[in-house]
């Protein structure tokens, strides 16, 4: 048997790397992508240390590339309550735009094929084999297909997966910033209704993201209204707004993000990165998480693979990936769930850093908790 063909839906992390992995181990790898390289996302763009290895094996080196090396966690509530931490692991701050482009090159230079302003309209399995129906192209034929889709996409409602279908009210606004700011630290901002994470990316420029309700927008009619009503009640945060330089003459925004429990496998679509899982921004780890999930999905493949694929290599492969994804994973997001309950009232918030600021080893064991070891 020959090693099986691979489909890729969406470039982001996951699909990135999974590419580039599959790739080396010369698998014929197809990845498609909506858009073209190279992009913003909508994306807190700090990266947890522990995929640092990882991605230096991979000749994947972030910190040559300029990006920032974090190594301090600040945290405030609006009445003005501060929590400082030091980061044990530390992380680095890199833009999607940039991260993303250059994976690209990687995966590209490794023999990864790509279809880019490519939109999937339909995923069929039958027979053993993926039908994978495109909007502009001639339909394509795989052995196996990895959904590294994202947050939310159209796929996910063709195949009826539950979360798709629970309204969430969470809302995720991104602008790229010039600003005077410490380039060692990660800074959340709390505010009514949500909280904002600014920290240190390539160049001159910082990246400010921020997480809220739909119900905050809608109250006040417009992104910067919104801003202006509700986050610059917390002093630290209006400092940064009313002092720094934007970048871009609007912000990038995604509606509807879910941090509800998603399947590893849906109709034999194995996914990966946010399609399987978001960890809350709070915890700033969710680049390192979709990271980390695509090497164990690609170690997996290659393990059972190599030598084809068989209705009984796909049901071993699915299930090691999914206890893998599980014993990885699975108490990181419940711990982020949990934390992020803290969190996006001003009652709780205030009252969360005021005892979590008294308790360093109890914020150290908390980040702990939502961060893995270096592989």
């Amino acid at each position: 048997m020959a090693k099986p063909s691979i489909v890729i839906i969406g470039g982001g992390l996951a699909g990135l790397i999974n590419a580039i992995v599959l790739s080396k181990a010369d698998f014929e790898v197809t990845l498609i992508e909506r858009k073209k390289y190279p992009f913003n996302r909508v994306c807190g763009e700090y990266v947890s240390n522990e995929v640092l290895p990882f991605l230096n094996r991979l000749g994947v080196f972030p910190l040559l590339m300029g990006a920032a090396e974090i190594n301090t966690l600040k945290v405030t509530s609006v009445n003005g309550n501060m929590l400082n931490q030091k980061l044990d692991l530390g992380g680095f701050g890199i833009s999607r735009f940039k991260l993303d482009y250059l994976l690209y090159q990687k995966a590209l230079a490794c023999g990864t094929k790509f279809m880019l302003q490519t939109k999937v309209n339909e995923v069929l399995f039958k027979d053993e084999k993926f039908y994978i129906a495109l909007a502009d192209e001639q339909p394509l034929q795989a052995d196996l297909v990895i959904g590294s889709f994202g947050k939310r996409s159209n796929i996910d409602q063709k195949l009826n997966r539950p979360f798709f279908y629970q309204r969430s009210p969470y809302l995720g606004v991104k602008y790229h910033i010039k600003t005077q700011f410490p380039r060692n630290l990660i800074q959340l901002d709390n505010f009514e209704g949500g909280y904002c994470g600014i920290s240190k990316i390539e160049d001159d420029l910082y990246c400010l993201c921020y997480l809220t309700k739909n119900s905050q927008l809608k109250k006040h009619g417009s992104i910067p209204e919104m801003e202006k009503m509700v986050l610059h009640k917390n002093h630290h945060l209006k400092h940064v707004f009313e002092n720094s330089d934007f970048v871009w003459p609007k912000p990038e925004t995604i509606n509807e993000i879910s941090f509800n429990p998603k399947s590893t496998i849906t109709n034999h679509i194995i996914m990966s990165g946010d399609s399987a899982g978001m960890i809350t921004p709070l915890c700033g780890n969710g680049m390192a998480m979709a990271i980390h999930s695509a090497s164990l999905l690609s170690k997996c493949i290659i393990k059972h693979t190599a030598l084809g694929i068989s209705p009984a290599i796909r049901a071993t492969l699915e299930e090691e990936y999914t206890q893998l994804w599980q014993q990885n994973f699975a108490h990181r997001l419940f711990i982020g769930r949990s934390i992020q309950g803290l969190f996006g009232s001003n009652t709780l918030s205030n009252i969360a850093v005021a005892v979590l600021g008294k308790l360093p080893q109890l914020s150290s064991f908390l980040i702990a908790k939502t961060h893995g070891n270096s592989f």
